[in-house]
């Protein structure tokens, strides 16, 4: 084996993965769908005629590979620049880069599969001459039955020192062990323990209407801020986009003139049109990975503002009942009129968080047939998560 050209590395270190049945299930559903993806890879290819063109590729395949199967958006994108090393590898293998693998310690390692991300231990069983990858890392089905993780790493110089984890300069995407910046989901996590229940009964009865109400002031902030941040996350995948479209656009009508030219015996001609083609490919290939990354940190602000607007309901039922059962305890005679209005209190709130998710005016009344079908929707949502459980079973 040889170092791939233009590859920094020449070596490789091999993990041997320790699986629990959750992890063999996900590799093997992984590698089940990688399958299928270039099964499909070849259909596409030959149905449109596209032959080597990689942007024309990705712009007919990407989006039904994504609905026909279960991969991470970036083992897709990588999949695609692999289909002819795919075919002629000994073993089944997979590509991998630092957004779908990275060690996080001396005996774990986190990998995206097709069912999601799993933590699996692992134990070093040595090194294997030559990387003639061009990802810098590869998830390895061994003729044994084995799982392992390939890593390129690069010898040092020093021919006389034996070959020690020390005396290489490995490059196993290690998981960074500084503390995690703060980021808005982490904040919504801590709101949302907050105005646990547990964490309200701990205030002292004077405190815990304040406590919940600056609470809710908080989540409400928390929202804004994961409002402008999603809007940012969809400004940018237009661009992005946009740009990919470009690109898309100049390559076909690239290819056209580059079988003119050859039809024409203008191999100059050709030649340059090949390289401005290339060029186009390695743009395509930054893109496309940012657009990996953008997709997912829309995902996550999305989760998030699920959650927030989740907690932001607790609290509110939280604080009317607060509310009430001061009012019984102080003026029991108010009472009631106190709780209806906390209700109408909460309500309020309520339906200025809906004004923001949905751009409706909280004049408008909610409407019975809109919670019938924000109710069916779930329903929906939770069966075919249930399906896809038992299927797995």
């Amino acid at each position: 084996m040889f170092p791939m050209a233009g590859s920094p590395y020449d070596q490789a270190v091999r993990y041997r993965l320790l699986l629990t049945t959750e992890a063999r299930d996900a590799i093997e559903a992984t590698f089940a769908d990688y399958a299928r993806m270039m099964d499909m890879l070849d259909e596409i290819a030959v149905a449109k005629g596209v032959g080597a063109n990689l942007v024309v590729l990705h712009g007919l395949a990407y989006e039904p590979i994504r609905k026909a199967t279960r991969l991470p958006s970036r083992l897709v994108t990588l999949g695609l620049r692999d289909r002819a090393a795919y075919r002629a590898a000994s073993n089944p293998r997979l590509p991998l880069d630092d957004r779908l693998v990275n060690v996080r310690d001396a005996g774990t390692l986190s990998l995206g599969t097709a069912l999601g991300r799993v933590t699996i231990r692992f134990e070093v069983t040595g090194y294997t001459a030559g990387w003639t990858h061009a990802t810098p890392a590869q998830l390895v089905r061994s003729d044994n039955g084995d799982v392992e993780v390939h890593f390129g790493v690069t010898a040092t110089s020093h021919a006389h020192v034996s070959p020690t984890v020390s005396s290489r300069k490995d490059h196993v995407m290690l998981a960074e062990h500084a503390p995690a910046p703060d980021t808005l989901l982490s904040r919504a996590g801590r709101l949302i323990a907050g105005i646990a229940y547990g964490a309200i009964e701990k205030a002292e009865d004077k405190n815990r209407v304040a406590l919940v109400s600056q609470a809710i002031r908080e989540i409400e902030q928390a929202e804004r801020e994961a409002r402008d941040s999603l809007s940012h996350a969809r400004a940018e995948e237009y661009r992005l986009n946009a740009r990919r479209a470009e690109i898309e656009r100049e390559t076909t009508v690239l290819a056209e003139q580059i079988h003119v030219a050859i039809a024409e015996n203008r191999d100059d001609l050709a030649r340059a049109g090949i390289a401005r083609q290339m060029d186009l490919e390695a743009q395509f290939e930054v893109l496309s990975k940012a657009i990996d990354e953008n997709a997912e940190r829309i995902d996550a602000v999305l989760t998030t503002l699920r959650a927030i607007l989740s907690s932001l309901q607790d609290a509110q039922t939280r604080l009317a009942e607060l509310e009430r059962s001061e009012a019984l305890a102080d003026q029991p005679k108010a009472g009631s009129r106190k709780g209806h209005d906390a209700g109408l209190a909460k309500a309020a709130r309520a339906s200025r968080v809906v004004a923001r998710a949905t751009g409706v005016p909280q004049g408008i009344a909610p409407s019975p047939d809109i919670d019938e079908l924000s109710k069916l929707k779930r329903d929906k949502d939770i069966a075919e998560r249930l399906a896809r459980l038992k299927s797995q079973n």
